[in-house]
């Protein structure tokens, strides 16, 4: 896997985000249970079966994805709201915006005879200005195992951040070999991929995301789960999926932070509530101050 993979046993977040930050991308070994990966992967396995191959040369025609996953398994939010993972994003992502929220929660299956995907960046999705701040942070969890031949991630190591602006292919990508339970995350501005799958056996996962809160997510939350949904979500996986405001007032509903649609009888005339940074705050009370 090389240097950029390599394993810092019980490091703390701090010292993994210095990891992910100075490589682009790092592997964090044995993070979960792997029976409650298998356990997952069990209660995705019949949308799987069902679900057909993807069109288009991005996605793949022999891969297949459904999103949603918070809702396909109560299993899933275990995963997307791992308090190392979410540490993890806070650190990184948390300077250049008032509160992270989930990208995308999306199961995969790249099947033998796929070819490798384009490589690219996620941060792309998004038309600002690269190079000065990351957009988001990827997180792969493994179903199956990831080896070379059944289709890992192909990462650039060190493609990401200010060299992200660097036209063509830096040099030969790493596979992101590894097993159930361990967990892949890499920078939105990494030069990556999905390997080609030369096996006999599909390559199954999870991938999600963390992205800065004032960005329109890659799945749209409210689709993915209305409130009829999330009133079943713990607070604080509610919250990642889009029933959070972020300050000053975005995502709001009728004015107020959307979670209030997660009572059991929301009220239908609300007053509208300022949610504003403390920096607003202040300047507001400058300016009554001195009127």
């Amino acid at each position: 896997m090389g240097e950029a993979a390599r394993s810092l046993d019980a490091s703390p977040a701090e010292g993994w985000a210095s990891a992910l930050l100075a490589d682009g991308y790092c592997v964090i070994p044995g993070l979960v249970d792997a029976g409650h990966v298998a356990a997952l992967h069990d209660d995705l396995r019949e949308r799987f079966e069902r679900t057909p191959f993807c069109v288009g040369d991005f996605y793949g025609e022999r891969t297949k994805r459904f999103g949603a996953a918070l809702k396909r398994s109560p299993r899933a939010a275990a995963l997307i709201a791992h308090p190392l993972i979410l540490q993890i994003a806070e650190r990184v992502l948390g300077a250049h915006c008032d509160c992270i929220q989930l990208n995308l929660a999306q199961a995969v299956e790249i099947h033998p005879g796929e070819a490798m995907q384009p490589p690219h960046r996620d941060q792309d999705m998004w038309g600002g200005p690269k190079g000065q701040f990351e957009y988001l942070i990827n997180v792969m969890w493994p179903f199956t195992p990831y080896t070379a031949d059944n289709g890992a991630t192909r990462l650039w190591p060190g493609s990401h951040g200010a060299e992200a602006l660097r036209p063509g292919v830096p040099g030969a990508p790493v596979a992101a070999e590894m097993e159930p339970g361990s967990v892949l995350l890499f920078l939105g501005s990494v030069l990556h991929c999905g390997g080609a799958n030369v096996s006999s056996a599909p390559r199954t996962g999870l991938i999600t995301g963390y992205s800065l809160g004032w960005l329109k997510p890659y799945e749209n939350p409210w689709l993915a789960y209305p409130p009829e949904v999330a009133r079943g979500f713990a607070p604080e996986v509610a919250a990642l999926a889009g029933y959070r405001q972020h300050r000053p007032n975005l995502g709001n509903y009728e004015g107020r932070c959307p979670s209030v649609l997660l009572t059991d009888e929301p009220a239908d005339y609300l007053a509208a509530v300022d949610a504003l940074r403390p920096d607003q705050l202040q300047a507001i009370a400058r300016f009554k101050g001195g009127a």
